[in-house]
């Protein structure tokens, strides 16, 4: 009886050899083949791998934290021909490449209700202090020709800066007119798609370039 389980165990030990080498394959029995060849390409490659030294490891880590910080989006403009020349040389010089961009805009025609020109500054400070007494802010001008004077009011179109300059009679004001301050045309716009705040602390070295228009928000 013992001879007898001797050698059942020594005939199961041998077919379990068998069919775990897939000797047994043939007739059907043998273990399931993992069949996953994706796993080769997503083995490490040892060959590859690389201790970075310590200021590698910080120039990583400083280039990660930079990726995560909070990021805003300004833009400035329009630019004419001159002025975008300009800009860019100065963008040249204090930003990375791929941190800004000039983008072509088609600029709608622009029209004002104009005061000028003023024979000196001293008229014209005169002036916007009368206008402050008026509660009447002048604005910017955009093109230079038209300097020294100033903005009551900037329009699409011809026939809203002529309503505007009509409600502005009524309040006193005589020596305003209606001029074209620039024709419809194609100018540069500066956007900044991705300011970081180390970004940020260059944007003086560009802020003479700008010809005094004022960065806002890409929102």
């Amino acid at each position: 009886m013992l001879r007898l389980f001797v050698l059942i165990l020594i005939l199961a030990n041998g077919v379990y050899f068998a069919w775990s080498e897939g000797l047994l394959r043939p007739i059907g029995f043998a273990p399931v083949q993992q069949q996953e060849p994706q796993r080769l390409s997503q083995q490490l490659k040892s060959d590859a791998v690389r201790v970075l030294t310590p200021q590698e490891f910080r120039h990583v880590e400083m280039q990660v934290q930079a990726d995560l910080a909070p990021k805003e989006c300004l833009m400035a403009g329009p630019f004419d021909d001159t002025q975008a020349d300009v800009l860019r040389h100065a963008l040249e010089s204090a930003l990375a490449p791929g941190t800004w961009q000039l983008d072509s805009v088609l600029v709608p025609a622009r029209w004002i209700v104009y005061m000028g020109k003023f024979v000196n500054a001293e008229a014209l400070a005169k002036k916007r202090d009368e206008l402050a007494v008026m509660r009447l802010t002048p604005q910017s001008l955009i093109n230079p020709t038209l300097e020294i004077g100033l903005s009551l009011g900037a329009f699409d179109n011809q026939a809203a800066a002529n309503a505007e300059l009509a409600r502005l009679n009524l309040r006193g004001i005589r020596t305003a007119k209606v001029v074209l301050e620039h024709q419809e045309g194609q100018q540069a716009q500066l956007k900044l798609p991705a300011l970081t705040s180390e970004l940020k602390s260059r944007l003086n070295d560009i802020k003479a370039a700008l010809a005094g228009k004022s960065l806002r928000s890409c929102s």
